[in-house]
């Protein structure tokens, strides 16, 4: 059977490949900690089961769901992100439902780009932001974020080329794996910047409620205009096997993704969408999960750091990034810890890191990084501490 050119032009998914080694492993009898992907591992909170049991009796006699969000859940949202970044879109032109984040990121330069356009991205980053975009023939340029920050990229120093043909600007707010989160005047100068060129600032926010001290800001509180903001249910309210999130921003914006979707899927459950509200109006089983992993990143740091490692307490989402020791690649460092004793399974910042990284002189910035998904429990954080702190590297 012939497959198209597009779909032998994607490599394979890097946290495929993470599973297929950890699963190796496993196989083996080995007791393999896993802070290898990031899906937590905490239950989902009972007031959210509870309003899916809920919305099963209440939408039993419902047709196909909104391809949109019905009107309910986008008004849930604006409520929402009027009280958390007192921003409040309008429910009808400028808010959207999406199975998770991830389905509107791939999607979304479906709806904004042509071919040859520019869509710049970070690295390391999330993979469909440059797999969305090399779909549909546009040109992914990426910009490189380390641990030392900044996490957001001038787009001054960009050559000429690639400004002019700028379509799509991808952040991630707090970026991950690094952690590090921007403040709002430095979003609001890259939203001048993008408005500037005629692009869209499309900002990934998906973990912007796990933060460590304070709260991160949001792209949206530079304006609603060429913005757009991607949020999902998954991290904060550990709902990843629900498929739950929303799009708000730019009418325009929202409005071309619309269109894409409608041509795509029939819409998310109305039985999930109460799921999603319920979480929506509750901020202490959020809380609760900051908690959960400041304690399980406070637990990994020490002996970390006695192996030689560099890693510091992110400002927000629960992965460390963890600069290996003695000049150990990421890659050799995760092999060596998933096939020795501590049998920890991690992700080499190599495989976070597109190849196609140019706009740094320095290598790839994932070089010689692991990151950690800290969604083991906290008594298995402590486990693989005592592992790490008995081995030698």
């Amino acid at each position: 059977m012939k497959t198209s050119e597009r779909l032998a032009g994607l490599a394979g998914y890097a946290f495929a490949e993470l599973d297929a080694l950890r699963d190796r492993r496993l196989g083996e009898g080995a007791d393999v900690i896993d802070f290898g992907v990031g899906d937590p591992t905490d239950p989902v909170p009972e007031l959210v089961v509870q309003a899916a049991r809920d919305g099963l009796e209440r939408h039993r006699t419902t047709g196909y769901p909104s391809y949109v969000g019905s009107r309910e859940f986008r008004v849930a949202v604006a409520d929402w992100l009027e009280r958390r970044h007192g921003v409040r879109p309008d429910p009808e032109t400028q808010v959207t439902i999406s199975q998770g984040s991830k389905e509107a990121i791939f999607h979304l330069p479906w709806a904004l780009t042509d071919p040859g356009d520019v869509v710049l991205a970070p690295s390391p980053g999330y993979p469909p932001y440059a797999r969305g975009a090399r779909m549909v023939d546009a040109r992914v340029e990426f910009y490189p974020v380390t641990a030392d920050g900044p996490g957001l990229p001038d787009l001054d120093q960009l050559p000429a080329e690639v400004s002019e043909s700028l379509a799509l600007v991808w952040i991630t707010q707090p970026h991950v794996p690094t952690g590090r989160s921007a403040g709002l005047a430095a979003l609001t100068r890259l939203r001048d910047q993008v408005r500037d060129r005629g692009a869209v600032l499309c900002s990934d926010e998906a973990y912007s409620e796990l933060w460590m001290d304070s709260p991160c800001d949001s792209a949206l509180q530079t304006g609603l205009e060429d913005v757009l903001v991607f949020q999902s249910l998954s991290k904060r309210s550990g709902m990843t096997g629900y498929r739950v999130g929303f799009v708000a921003g730019d009418e325009r914006g929202i409005a071309a993704l619309r269109t894409i979707k409608t041509n795509i899927d029939s819409g998310t459950p109305r039985f999930i969408e109460d799921a999603a509200m319920a979480a929506l109006a509750d901020e202490s089983e959020p809380a609760a999960a900051r908690k959960r992993y400041a304690r399980r990143a406070e637990t990994m740091l020490a002996p970390l750091r006695a192996l030689g490692c560099r890693v510091d307490m992110p400002d927000a989402g629960f992965y460390l990034w963890v600069r290996t020791p003695r000049s150990m690649t990421g890659v050799e460092f995760a092999r060596r810890l998933l096939s020795e004793e501590p049998t920890l399974a991690v992700m080499p910042g190599e495989w976070l890191s597109d190849p196609a990284t140019v706009l740094s002189d320095d290598g790839l910035p994932g070089d010689g990084h692991v990151r950690f998904a800290l969604v083991p429990s906290l008594e298995r954080c402590r486990q693989a501490a005592e592992r790490l702190g008995a081995w030698s590297c």
